[in-house]
């Protein structure tokens, strides 16, 4: 399980201080996919950072499986794997070798490599690059590297911030079936998306996200049920107070 506990981050300009995250609490729970939900510069990112750890709060903890991860930010990431909105791959390394590195990093042996790597390449289909160089590989193609090396070492809390995102259609398909799959293993999923039919569809429960601040949050029928709307899109809309979420 991951909690969120008053979170708050500042960031300073030349014109001020901005407040990114200004109170965010909710908790996501194991064996559901949690979904986070907002307008671009609601404070999701610097959200996410914060709970996998690349940014510490001001204020506000984070716990993942009850260890507070300012305390203990080792332990904290043995635990987590990260999709962040920045998932580049080595250019010079195979699909094979950017997944064995990282599960190196993790003290991984290389049987234990071996044998993540092939059931994240059956669960992710990456049968067909796996020794490829990743130097030419589609979104699609480097997206499915990234989440295969961020989940080398087993984890059971999972962070994925936008994974779909530029996907075509069958890769979309494709990784909401592995999502899903995350989910039945009993693993807790935060999962990020501007995409409200996906949203609906694959989170059990959704938190809304606004101003830096929690503005709703319950599953997609309590959402839409709270704010008197037939469709997810317009209760988020109603959620954030204004229209620009439809152009997030």
């Amino acid at each position: 399980m991951i909690s969120a506990h008053e979170l708050h981050k500042s960031f300073k300009t030349k014109t001020g201080t901005v407040k990114a995250v200004d109170g965010v609490d909710f908790r996501a729970r194991d064996g559901e996919i949690t979904g986070l939900l907002g307008p671009n510069g609601a404070g999701k990112t610097t959200t996410l950072r914060m709970l996998y750890t690349l940014m510490k709060p001001d204020s506000g903890r984070v716990e993942v499986d009850g260890v507070d991860a300012e305390r203990d930010p080792t332990t904290v990431r043995r635990v987590l794997g990260v999709l962040p909105d920045a998932r580049g791959v080595y250019k010079r390394l195979t699909a094979r070798e950017n997944i064995a590195y990282f599960g190196e990093l993790h003290g991984m042996s290389p049987a234990e490599i071996a044998s993540r790597t092939d059931a994240l390449s059956a669960a992710l289909d990456m049968h067909d690059i796996l020794d490829r160089q990743t130097e030419g590989f589609s979104q699609g193609q480097r997206t499915k590297t990234a989440i295969a090396r961020a989940l080398v070492h087993d984890p059971r809390n999972v962070i994925l911030d936008e994974p779909t995102n530029g996907l075509d259609v069958m890769t979309t398909r494709a990784m909401r079936g592995f999502l899903q799959q995350l989910r039945a293993e009993g693993r807790c999923v935060i999962f990020s998306s501007h995409i409200m039919q996906e949203v609906a569809a694959l989170c059990d429960r959704i938190v809304i996200i606004a101003k830096g601040q929690v503005v709703a949050a319950g599953t997609a029928d309590e959402l839409r049920a709270r704010f008197g709307q037939q469709n997810l899109e317009d209760a988020f809309v109603r959620a954030i107070g204004t229209d620009e979420g439809l152009h997030a």
